[in-house]
């Protein structure tokens, strides 16, 4: 069986505690390949903590989690660190980039990370910071970037090499509504175009409807555009509700404002733009923040 016909994420009554509170209670979810998930639900209900356990940067307590058919668990460091690297990309919301690196060297750091070549870095890296808009400032440091620009760039590490499963917490975070549309095109595109598979997580429900209601598409000069709409022949994105780290609700945007769940219910009928930050934030780069300048 090839990657296209195993799930990309698979979790199996997964259990997460943080000292003595259970985080997420037996999570059981699956993800095709191709497809896309937007994970919600109020602070604290775990959104975070699955999008890292997916990634292998935290370990469940009990059940399995399998990437394209592997369960990572089983697997030792230098195993993981090959399976995100060839297959894996995460787009934190904090801001991770090294201070003293340039644009260019950001993106490229995963790479550097894992022995890539320079003749194979280097179109790598261009292709991305194009895709993001920033080929232009590639020798640019982080501090000479403005808010949005910073974000994308964070995007286009998380894209470089372009892995076939990618996972978005809370990526338009603290951004102006232009931004936001920004970064949200970037995920679509992504998404289409290269056909990556999307755990998205976000509290705003304007982000849940748009990525939820447009595509990306291509013309015969190889031009890109946001659609609004699904794509012929593609799946519904799914959204999927976190409550007491259990999974409240999983279905179709339609049938996720139609619900009267009270988890649901309390999302759909609040403020479109709001978000309240979450308490569980542990380092996303583990040993590798090391190389972070101040």
């Amino acid at each position: 069986m090839n990657s296209s016909q195993v799930p990309a994420i698979e979790f199996h009554d997964v259990c997460f505690r943080s000292g003595d509170k259970l985080v997420l209670n037996d999570v059981n979810f699956t993800l095709e390949p191709g497809h896309m998930t937007i994970i919600t639900g109020a602070s604290n209900s775990g959104k975070s903590v699955l999008l890292h356990l997916a990634i292998g940067l935290l370990r469940p307590d009990s059940g399995d989690i399998l990437i394209e058919g592997r369960n990572i668990a089983k697997l030792n460091e230098a195993e993981l660190l090959a399976l995100r690297s060839s297959r894996m990309g995460i787009a934190f919301q904090e801001d991770t980039l090294f201070t003293g690196m340039s644009a260019f060297e950001n993106a490229a750091y995963r790479l550097v990370e894992h022995n890539w070549t320079e003749q194979q870095i280097k179109p790598a890296v261009l292709e991305v910071l194009r895709f993001v808009g920033l080929e232009r400032d590639a020798d640019k440091l982080p501090e000479e970037l403005s808010v949005g620009m910073r974000r994308r760039l964070e995007i286009a590490r998380s894209l470089v090499g372009w892995p076939r499963i990618m996972l978005f917490d809370e990526p338009a975070s603290g951004l102006d509504p232009i931004n936001t549309k920004s970064v949200m095109d970037l995920v679509i595109r992504a998404r289409d175009l290269h056909k990556i598979s999307v755990l998205y997580a976000t509290k705003a429900m304007n982000e849940i409807r748009y990525l939820a209601q447009h595509h990306a598409s291509k013309d015969d000069t190889g031009a890109s555009a946001i659609i609004s709409g699904l794509a012929p022949g593609r799946p519904e994105i799914l959204v999927m509700v976190l409550e007491n780290g259990s999974i409240a609700f999983r279905g179709s945007l339609s049938n996720f404002e139609a619900s009267t769940l009270p988890s649901v219910a309390s999302m759909t009928h609040s403020d479109a733009g709001e978000r309240v930050g979450t308490s569980f934030s542990p380092d996303p780069w583990h040993m590798n923040i090391r190389h972070k300048e101040a």
